[in-house]
């Protein structure tokens, strides 16, 4: 397990974007699979989005594809969300999860394969 820590919530207003940002200090970070997921109050965890290593491999889920984007910069052990044209239903506690993989192109959509995972930080969009 690698610890990771969320920057980048915040309260906006409908169709605002906000980028979410989920920073390690660990070495291997490169050969982590990398996910964001959110729970909403009373709803249970949700996949968002997915990367590989490399950032080759990407998956989102449909409620937020072609307005989400994940990406990674392993030199700086950081994972991104570019969030746009945000909606109400978007509100929710966003966390990132890390996996270590052998595999460049692996990634999940489930939270169950994710075995690190940050405190989370809250994205509140206005209607």
């Amino acid at each position: 397990q690698v610890q990771l820590v969320e920057f980048g919530g915040g309260l906006v207003q409908t169709g605002d974007s906000l980028r979410l940002s989920c920073a390690t200090s660990e070495r291997t970070f490169s050969r982590y699979a990398m996910g964001w997921f959110r729970q909403a109050p009373g709803k249970e965890r949700e996949f968002v989005a997915a990367i590989g290593w490399i950032g080759r491999t990407t998956t989102y889920a449909d409620s937020v594809k072609g307005r989400f984007t994940i990406s990674r910069d392993n030199a700086k052990n950081t994972v991104y969300l570019q969030m746009n044209s945000l909606k109400p239903e978007d509100t929710a506690a966003y966390y990132c999860a890390g996996k270590f993989s052998l595999l460049s192109s692996w990634l999940s959509r489930s939270p169950a394969e994710y075995d690190s995972w940050g405190q989370g930080t809250q994205v509140t969009v206005a209607s």
